[in-house]
């Protein structure tokens, strides 16, 4: 097959690979998109820590082509997309039901083969079916789950005032799930005018982008100089880490959901609201629940499928599988602002 290899960390080439040989528990899935996930670019463009040569690629949707003789609920030429995530359904926290906590864990996409070739394989226990949904749609379930998977987790509540705190795409889901929860005062904070724009479109009451304006004066500003309910920090920036602290009210709640990939360092005002205000933190790691891969993949599919979340306008670049290396040279290079990204093999 072809699939976008990684021979090093940065070094990503379109090439011929081995084709994925199925198991009997397992299928082999004919992708048909995969998504460039917001930790892709790091991972590959700046420290692969994986064994190479690599395939990256988790978000992703396709066909089934090949079961294993004991796969049931499946049929060949399928819609599917899968949870890239492979519990070792052994320690502690997989017999209580808590995948992601999972000490030995495998992943698509890093510790396994990935989508970003035309086939790939995968455990029949991770697949989600998408029944009629559009390949592109299903691609995007898994980052979908991801902010199902916080949502459910920080418990928001009619009323409430939610800062989401970075407006790329995890943040843009976010926003749609705050919404189907009843939630309108959202309040999205971005760099990016660009994405402010996107998040306005798909609800937020309010937009601010820190580069032109007083990030913590704007929030009290509009909130009566309380601070926000709730912030959910998507970003996975050092600086939204810290600035959740600072604008979420007394008794409020901040949910963590993005990856800094450098080192978190509080100023003392912003370490002491965490214990002044008596905050909640909680961290969200993937998307999974009991009985695996959970209720926030079923949830994505139900919502997606029945019009209530809309997807499509969120993806900005569509490239071929032949040209991973441009779409990488892209982001890396900073040639030009993106939103999702897919791999079309």
């Amino acid at each position: 097959m072809k699939a976008g290899v990684l021979y090093k960390t940065g070094d990503i080439q379109y090439s011929d690979f081995n084709d994925p040989v199925c198991d009997d528990d397992s299928v082999i899935v004919k992708v048909k998109a995969c998504g460039i996930c917001g930790s892709d670019p790091p991972r590959i463009l700046n420290h692969w820590k994986y064994p190479v040569p690599a395939i990256a690629g988790h978000e992703f949707s396709g066909t089934i082509l090949e079961k294993g003789k004991n796969v049931t609920g499946f049929d060949i030429n399928e819609r599917v997309t899968a949870a890239p995530f492979i519990p070792c359904n052994k320690c502690r926290y997989c017999k209580s039901g808590i995948y992601s906590m999972c000490d030995n864990y495998g992943m698509i996409g890093s510790k396994e083969y990935g989508a970003f070739a035309e086939y790939v394989k995968v455990p029949a226990g991770n697949l989600v079916k998408i029944y009629d949904m559009d390949f592109e749609d299903g691609a995007m379930i898994e980052p979908l789950a991801v902010a199902a998977h916080a949502l459910i987790g920080i418990e928001p509540q009619l009323g409430d005032t939610v800062a989401v705190m970075g407006a790329g795409i995890i943040g843009q889901l976010t926003i749609n799930w705050l919404k189907v929860a009843g939630i309108t005062n959202i309040i999205a904070v971005d760099i990016s005018d660009k994405k402010l724009e996107i998040s306005k479109e798909l609800g937020a009451k309010f937009c601010i982008n820190p580069l032109h304006s007083d990030l913590v004066k704007s929030i009290m500003d509009i909130t009566e100089n309380n601070g926000v309910d709730i912030s959910m920090e998507c970003a996975g920036s050092k600086i939204t880490e810290e600035q959740c602290l600072l604008i979420t009210r007394k008794k409020g709640k901040v949910a963590y959901i993005g990856i800094a990939h450098s080192d978190v360092l509080l100023k003392e005002n912003a370490f002491e609201g965490i214990f002044r205000k008596e905050l909640t933190l909680k961290g969200y790691f993937n998307s999974y629940s009991a009985p695996f891969p959970g209720r926030e993949w079923q949830m994505s599919v139900d919502y997606v499928r029945s019009g209530k979340i809309v997807l499509r306008n969120l993806v900005s670049h569509r490239f071929k599988l032949s040209q991973i290396k441009e779409a990488f040279d892209m982001i890396g290079l900073k040639k030009e602002e993106y939103n999702k990204i897919l791999i079309m093999p």
